[in-house]
């Protein structure tokens, strides 16, 4: 489901940067992990590429969460309304979503 523009503040730039060097970081991991099956590498040492990435990604969507609940949630929040109810179930959902993984 899409929320385009609900209570949407965008992404600071810092944030924006940071995670375009990271993703670019996880697509040369993805790469190396492709050329490693291609080589037929030892299956534990693709593995442990897998859990890099895994991990890499799991902290750009720490990022981006943080960015979310500084900007978008807590504006939503401070001007009330049915948005901010939306918001806060929203939140709770998400962390539902990504809670243990």
């Amino acid at each position: 489901m899409s929320h385009a523009g609900t209570h949407a503040m965008g992404i600071a730039e810092g944030t924006k940067n940071d995670l375009g060097r990271r993703l670019a970081r996880i697509r040369g991991q993805v790469g190396g992990i492709a050329r490693m099956v291609e080589d037929e590498r030892y299956c534990p040492d693709i593995l442990q590429q897998f859990a890099a990435v895994h991990s890499a990604l799991r902290a750009a969507e720490k990022e981006l969460l943080l960015n979310h609940l500084e900007r978008c949630a807590t504006h939503a929040i401070e001007e009330g309304g049915d948005d901010a109810a939306r918001v806060r179930a929203e939140i709770a959902d998400l962390f539902m979503r990504f809670a243990g993984k």
